[in-house]
Formats: C-alpha cells, sequence, structure tokens
C-alpha cells in the first residue's frame, strides 16, 4: 500500500514572509486546489475555542483557508457543535457569543458561523457508519451533512481522555450532536479518588447533568447521571477524578473514529492541523496550560489519520517545555517514550487512529514532505 502523503512547513519566516503566506502555500502544494469548489458548500470544522482559553487557533488562519476556497469558487462557512457540558458553547446563542468573542466574526474570516446542531443540539442526521462495531448510526450536526465538501482546520493538542485532539477528534467528538456526543462517551464514566479529593467543589460546578455528588467534603460520581464528557477529569486540581475503566477511553477513541468515517464518507475532504500552543488539555476548557512542546509546524493531508500520525510523531521528536505537565511528569515518572500517554497517563491515542484505518477513513503510512 501506498504511503498517504502529508504536507507540512515550520514556523519559520523571513522578512516579507508570513505564517499566513506559508499556510497558503501548503494548501497549494497539498492540492488542496484540486477539489471542485465551485458553486459547493464547503463547511469548515473549527474548534472556536472556549472562553477564556486563549491556545485555540487564531481566526486569521480560518480566514486563510476560506479565502483559499472562495477564490476556487466555493461557499464556506465555519461551523462546530454544541457541547454536553456548562460553559461558553452548550447551545448556539453562547456559542456564537464565544465565536464572535475569540474573534471568528465574518469580518475577521471573510465568512459566516454556523451552529451546525442547531440552537439546541438537537438538530441532527442520523448517517449510517459502515463497519462500524460500535456505532451502527451517528448522529451528526445537520449543517455538517448538508455541505457538499468538509474541510477540518484543527487545533493539535493534547487531551484528557484520547490522548491528543487532532484531525479525527475535530471531525468525530466535534460534529457530532449532543446525543452523538453523550453515545461516544456513554463508555467512559469517571470515578473519584476520595484520598486526593478536597472537597473544593470544581466538579460539581462544571457539571451539567449533576453527577458530583459531595458528602462530608468528598466526591461520589452518580453514574446514572454521569454523561461521561471527562470534564470533571480536567478541572480536578488533584487529579482525584480519573476514568474508572481504561479500556473505556480506547472505545471512547473507536466511536470518534466512526462518528468521523461518517463525516467523510462519500463527499470530498481536506485536512489541516496546527501544531502549535499544544496544551495538555482540550481546548473546551476555559483555561489552558504551559504547552508541553514547543510550537512545531502546519501539516495538511487529504487523510486525516496519516495527518494525525505525522503530527503526534513530530511532538513526540520535541523536548519537553521546562514547567509543563509534560516536564513535571518526565521528572516524576521516568517516562517520556511518548508524550502524550505521559502528559495524560490514561489516554491512549493509538487505538483511535488504528480503529479509523481499519474502517477505512486512511492509513498510518505517510510521506512527509516539506513546503518552504
Amino acid at each position: 500500500m501506498v504511503a498517504s502523503k502529508v504536507y507540512y512547513t515550520t514556523m519559520r519566516v523571513q522578512m516579507g514572509d508570513t505564517l499566513l503566506m506559508k499556510l497558503e502555500r501548503l494548501l497549494n502544494a497539498a492540492g488542496m486546489d484540486s477539489i471542485g469548489f465551485t458553486d459547493k458548500f464547503v463547511a469548515i470544522k473549527i474548534h472556536f475555542g472556549e472562553p477564556g482559553n486563549m491556545a485555540y487557533i487564531r481566526p486569521n488562519y480560518a480566514k486563510t483557508v476560506a479565502d483559499f476556497i472562495k477564490a476556487h469558487g466555493g461557499r464556506p462557512f465555519l461551523t462546530d457543535c454544541n457541547t454536553l457540558y456548562v460553559g461558553g458553547r452548550k447551545h448556539a446563542l453562547e456559542h456564537l457569543d464565544s465565536a464572535y468573542g475569540n474573534g471568528f466574526t465574518p469580518l475577521t474570516t471573510g465568512c459566516h458561523a454556523i451552529i451546525a446542531d442547531g440552537l439546541k443540539g438537537t438538530d441532527e442526521t442520523y448517517v449510517p457508519v459502515v463497519g462500524g462495531e460500535y456505532v451502527k448510526e451517528a448522529k451528526i450536526g445537520t449543517a455538517v451533512m448538508d455541505a457538499d465538501i468538509v474541510v477540518s482546520l484543527n487545533h493539535f493538542k493534547g487531551h484528557e481522555m484520547t490522548g491528543f485532539g487532532g484531525a479525527l477528534k475535530n471531525l468525530g467528538m466535534g460534529c457530532g450532536s449532543r446525543a452523538g456526543k453523550m453515545e461516544m462517551h456513554a463508555s467512559s464514566k469517571p470515578q473519584c479518588n476520595q484520598e486526593k479529593c478536597i472537597g473544593c467543589g470544581a466538579c460539581q460546578r462544571i457539571c451539567a447533568h449533576g453527577a458530583p455528588i459531595m458528602t462530608d467534603r468528598k466526591i461520589t460520581i452518580d453514574h446514572n447521571k454521569c454523561v461521561g464528557c471527562g470534564r470533571c477529569i480536567g478541572v480536578c486540581p488533584r487529579d482525584a477524578i480519573r476514568p474508572g475503566v481504561y479500556h473505556s477511553n480506547d472505545i471512547l477513541n473507536c466511536k470518534i473514529a466512526e462518528y468521523a468515517k461518517a463525516v467523510v464518507d462519500g463527499r470530498p475532504n481536506f485536512h489541516i492541523n496546527l501544531v502549535m500552543d499544544i496544551s495538555p488539555f482540550c481546548d473546551c476548557h476555559a483555561e489552558n496550560d504551559v504547552p508541553i512542546v514547543p510550537n512545531v509546524g502546519m501539516f495538511a493531508s487529504f487523510d486525516p489519520v496519516a495527518l494525525d500520525v505525522a503530527c503526534a510523531d513530530a511532538v513526540n521528536k520535541m523536548p519537553a517545555n521546562m514547567g509543563s505537565v509534560l516536564d513535571d511528569r518526565i521528572h516524576a515518572h521516568e517516562e517520556g517514550r511518548d508524550h502524550f500517554h505521559t502528559a495524560n497517563p490514561n489516554s491512549n491515542w493509538r487505538s483511535c487512529v488504528e480503529h479509523a484505518e481499519k474502517l477505512g477513513i486512511g492509513i498510518q503510512d505517510y510521506e512527509l514532505i516539506e513546503v518552504k
């Protein structure tokens, strides 16, 4: 089998050049212009960033992608689906407020933002997953499925449950409606280690479903109420809350791969990973920690599996940033074989790319081609 082509460019620029110009050259070199964009609706799947988080992709990059599509006759729009948890993106009005507050307005990006699953996260399309082991029909935001072409523009970073978030997670989890997100998270119910719990209540404040119960200043998780979104894991200041069963995160990753297949199956798709500000946790947090490694570069491919693997390999070649979670845990546990697993020891990102390859979304073998 021929390796998939993954194109990349570094973050270095000479005087007279810019990162946005390099991104446009990257898109041209990777062949994005070969897609027939003329008069087609193009969903640019992006994460608008939770208010307070500063690691999300800057809107300037979204404008470069939107302008590229418009220059080739397409009709782009930025899109994301609503969240399960309490925050700034749980329904479409707050979601748009958050997007605009973070700079994703039509004036700054050159295109409109549409919340794909509607006002309350219930505007969904049931999409058969051919070959799905865990999901037979994915619940995808309708605006994503109404588009003729899908382009994912992804901030590549760590994640407390999936290891990292890249193209597959942005497509799978990100395009799932609220019910779809619940389906993906259903096997991933956290537990609280009460010896570590300090009774701060942070998990209670972040939970939209009342699952963390405080008794004698110690938390227990009511699994009858918990939907498994994992927000309590990231917000706990003492790492007292962890996934209850290790393999449940593997199932989560497999479901994400199956949802990603539902999104891309049968229509043109293209994927861009910006490997910068590589925070240890998801952009769904209302904060971002020190990046775990230095900025790496920008990557693009028609193959989201090869793209994610290439980016993970590139991150793993980088040294840990001093004072980051990765730096702390390398010193504490003498690990470092895989930066994402070291930063989030309950995660296993390989389960997602392996399952995605099995489903036929792409392959893990890649040829890396540098664009100057």
